[in-house]
């Protein structure tokens, strides 16, 4: 599969339609219905914001209490708007069914709605939600203000469909005790070959039953899994061309399953390798951002963070971006619309993004946030920020291919759980990919 097809043209493709099997099965919404149309020129000049509204959210990053706090400052700012905090799921994914389920019953649709760096785009295919430009002239939006590479991920053909809100990336977590323990410098493994040195003396020097916790590979395999293929020299795919089958990537991925049954230094997390890691059970793991300040207090020992190892042929840039945005239905009246985009900006507030920061550890979205007090108080977000610099974008094949992310985690979990064969699992994920891309987009080329 030679052909190069970039990001616009696939999704004007897609918005031609795309399968409907193929998107249900991710775990998204279903685009095979009609478009609810969103206006390409949305008017709000004399319209009044309406005195109610719902947000609807996931709490990334455990951010319900400070959702909270947030949502009665607004209020206190806008005392004739009422915001009703929803938990619409406990992951993106479970709001994207509710969504749809809203959409399709045309009805109980809320103004704001958590929005994955995943899932947006199927929003948009479907005319879900509507470009909010105008909204952001009128209201004032320092769109400019925004760090560039989180407001980017949600403009499409000069247009905004999103703002970012709980953004983020994989950090390499560390148990300082266990790494001053077992004679390591404290730091983070520059390669994942100098971890694989560093697992066996973690095990010898401490009562951790591993030195390295892989997540739950139904979680987010396909993220931050792209470190490891990267490192390597391949990925789960090269723009359009399905990678995951190349001799770099077999090489990364029969790596990981070594660590697991061959050298026996990596555990793979049922739940939460977070939990796992502040529980004391693993001396390492990599999880969001978002997991930073949950996991600072609940482990009972020094926590150190740093950037993701690199591989033999990368060491920078092997770290993807993630998280979530926020968006606006396109099948509500304007006048919930005008109250959720002055919500969403509100939000997107220097001090606003820093408090949310503080809270949970996501990114904060604005250049010009003050992040002294927070960083006084947990220093470890500044590596988080740093490592912004150095991130790269995802691979076509995770984030575009509908259903693509959950045949990955399944052919991971197969091979570091139930010690599948690498080489054929990752032939066998690559025929289903390709298989994606031969139904739901190279149809729509001609």
């Amino acid at each position: 599969m030679a052909l190069t097809l970039d990001r616009r043209l696939f999704l004007a493709l897609a918005g031609a339609g795309t399968g409907a099997a193929a998107l249900s099965a991710c775990g998204g919404p279903d685009t095979s219905g009609a478009s609810t149309g969103a206006a390409e020129d949305l008017d709000f000049k004399d319209v009044k914001p309406a005195a109610s509204i719902d947000f609807w959210s996931s709490h990334p990053g455990k951010s319900q209490d400070v959702e909270k706090e947030l949502i009665a400052k607004f209020e206190a700012a806008n005392p004739g708007i009422k915001v009703n905090l929803v938990t619409a799921g406990s992951s993106y994914e479970e709001i994207a069914q509710k969504f749809q389920t809203a959409q399709a019953a045309k009805s109980g649709l809320p103004a704001v709605v958590v929005l994955s760096d995943v899932w947006w785009f199927r929003y948009f295919i479907n005319g879900s939600i509507i470009p909010m430009d105008a909204l952001i002239k009128q209201l004032g939006f320092e769109v400019a203000d925004y760090r560039d590479s989180l407001v980017k991920d949600y403009q499409y053909d000069g247009k905004q469909w999103a703002m970012p809100y709980g953004r983020s990336t994989p950090l390499f977590y560390y148990n300082k005790d266990h790494f001053k323990a077992a004679g390591l410098p404290d730091r983070a493994p520059k390669t994942w070959a100098e971890f694989a040195e560093w697992g066996p003396k973690l095990q010898a020097a401490t009562k951790a039953k591993y030195a390295y916790m892989y997540g739950p590979m139904a979680g987010y395999a396909g993220w931050t899994l792209q470190n490891n293929l990267w490192g390597w020299g391949s990925g789960w795919s090269n723009g359009w061309d399905v990678t995951c089958d190349s001799p770099e990537a077999i090489e990364a991925i029969q790596w990981v399953q070594d660590s697991v049954y061959k050298d026996k230094w990596a555990g793979v997390s049922s739940k939460d390798q977070s939990d796992d890691f502040a529980a004391g059970i693993a001396s390492a793991t990599i999880a969001s951002t978002g997991s930073l300040v949950g996991t600072l207090k609940t482990a009972k020992f020094n926590v150190g963070v740093g950037f993701l190892p690199g591989g033999p042929k990368s060491e920078s840039p092997v770290c993807p971006t993630g998280g979530a945005g926020l968006g606006i239905p396109a099948g509500i009246s304007k006048e919930e619309q005008l109250a959720a985009a002055m919500f969403i900006k509100f939000v997107g507030e220097p001090e606003n993004t820093a408090a949310f920061s503080a809270a949970t550890g996501y990114m904060p979205n604005r250049k010009s946030a003050d992040m002294t007090k927070v960083l006084a108080k947990t220093p470890q977000i500044q590596t988080a920020i740093d490592q912004l610099a150095v991130t790269r974008v995802q691979d076509n094949a995770r984030v575009f291919l509908p259903g693509a992310d959950q045949e990955i985690a399944k052919s991971i979990s197969a091979i570091v759980t139930q010690k599948a064969d690498v080489t054929a699992t990752m032939g066998g994920l690559k025929k289903t990919l390709e298989g994606l891309y031969e139904r739901d987009v190279k149809p729509k080329l001609a």
